[in-house]
Order: C-alpha cells, then sequence, then structure tokens
C-alpha cells in the first residue's frame, strides 16, 4: 500500500514590516507562538500585543481583582523575553467574550491605530482539532479578529473612529491562525524556541495553579513542563515542514 502523501507546509510570507497580535487572553501568544515572533522581532521587524481581557478569571485561588494585574505583568515580562514593548489590553470580560460589534470595534480600532501588514491571532474554530473542545473566549476573539481586518479599512463601518483620529486601515494583507488543525504555512522555531520557553515561564503563577490543578502535569517542574509543551509542538510540524520544528500558521490572505 502506498503511504499518503503528506502536504508540506510553506514558509510564511516574510516581505512585510509589521504585525499585530490579537488575542484573548495572557499566555495565548506564548502557548501559541512566541518562538515564531522571536525570530520576526530578531529580523527587524514591529510586533505588538492586542488582549481582549486582563486573564482575570484565569487563577480558582485568586480573585479577579488580583489576579487580573498580576497577569498583565507577567504577561507584560513575557513579551519583553521576545522584543516585543507594546502590550495593550482592551479590558473585555475574562471568560465571557462576547462576539459582535463592539469586540469588532475595539479589535478594528487596534488594527488602526499599530497599521500592520500581518494580523495574528488564535485558533477561531470550536474544537482544538476535533478533540478538544475551545473556550468561548478564543472562538469570539478569533472570529472577531479575521473580521476586524476588513472593518478596519472601511470608513464607514464604525464611523466613530473616524472622529477618534483613528483613519481607515486597508494595509492588512494577511491574518495568520495559531493553532488550527489545518494549518497551511509555519515557521522555523528553532532559533527562538530557547526565547520562547522563557517567555512563557514569565507566566509562572499562572502555569504554577494550572499544573497543581492537573497530576499528570504536576509531575513535571514548570521548567520541564514549559520546556516539554513547547519542544512537543514544534516537532509535530516537523514532518510537515522539511523536518525542521515549526510553528504553524493558517494563513488567509486579504
Amino acid at each position: 500500500m502506498t503511504e499518503p502523501k503528506i502536504t508540506q507546509l510553506q514558509p510564511m510570507p516574510d516581505d512585510w514590516q509589521r504585525a499585530l497580535a490579537v488575542v484573548a487572553h495572557p499566555d495565548d501568544l506564548e502557548y501559541g507562538c512566541s518562538a515564531a515572533i522571536a525570530s520576526w522581532t530578531d529580523a527587524g521587524r514591529e510586533i505588538g500585543y492586542v488582549l481582549a481581557t486582563r486573564g482575570e478569571a484565569g487563577m480558582d485561588t485568586l480573585e479577579p481583582a488580583n489576579c487580573g494585574p498580576l497577569r498583565e505583568r507577567e504577561q507584560r515580562a513575557s513579551a519583553a523575553v521576545v522584543g516585543v514593548s507594546s502590550v495593550e489590553f482592551l479590558d473585555h470580560r475574562d471568560g465571557v467574550i462576547e462576539y459582535g460589534p463592539a469586540l469588532r470595534r475595539d479589535i478594528a480600532a487596534a488594527i488602526r491605530r499599530h497599521r500592520p501588514e500581518l494580523v495574528i491571532t488564535l485558533n477561531h474554530r470550536d474544537t482544538w482539532g476535533g478533540v478538544a473542545w475551545n473556550t468561548p473566549d478564543h472562538v469570539a476573539v478569533g472570529r472577531a479578529t479575521l473580521d476586524a481586518a476588513g472593518d478596519a479599512g472601511n470608513r464607514w463601518i464604525f464611523p466613530e473612529l473616524g472622529g477618534q483620529g483613528l483613519e481607515p486601515w486597508n494595509g492588512v494583507r494577511w491574518v495568520a491562525v495559531a493553532g488550527s488543525s489545518t494549518p497551511t504555512h509555519a515557521v522555523d522555531a528553532t532559533p527562538g524556541l530557547e526565547r520562547a520557553v522563557r517567555s512563557l515561564l514569565e507566566h509562572r503563577t499562572y502555569i504554577e495553579a494550572l499544573t497543581d490543578e492537573d497530576p499528570t502535569k504536576g509531575r513535571m517542574t514548570v521548567e520541564e513542563y514549559a520546556r516539554d509543551f513547547l519542544t512537543r509542538n514544534a516537532q509535530a510540524v516537523a514532518d510537515r515542514f522539511g523536518g525542521r520544528p515549526a510553528v504553524a500558521f493558517e494563513v488567509f490572505g486579504r
């Protein structure tokens, strides 16, 4: 029997200078694609982060009023490890983000502020590869980001943004979705993997709470857990990217 041919992933487009990553929570990018971001900032590209929430509902042992500021600090430190200094929070409520015009408007405004050519977000589908159910926050923010990439360029959608000095930006050329079960492109993870591990480790308080709740994860140190998670994910893509560990994206052209 002939072995099925493995569909190879294409290299990510590289003729761009500015990108904006839009996700729901602190740590979403660190679990999803920070090895790629580290490589891009090394190449002199400008990348900003926009988070819909401060992750304030993410830890059962810590009240939201205390959790939100802590996770914001961890996110800013995490972004700095991979060369990102611009980190914004939209202050939607963690756990109950609603897809709709308000979320689209906030993301469209961020796109107009940053004027990126590439927009990055996280898996917007109902499941992670049909195996695990996705969270409503990820679905809402991912879907709204795909839509807002178009909204940002239309002056008659959310015309109030023009009155705030945010002129339309129709320069988004691609939206890249990390964590997709149907990726099309990839970035070699090797140059940025060590910094991706360190970046994830900046979320130490959150990871410690997460691993304490899961006995299978709790058998590892925080360092072992972070390295194992990111290395396994990168290696899982290697057979579709010339044998190289990689970060995969589903890329939608515009």
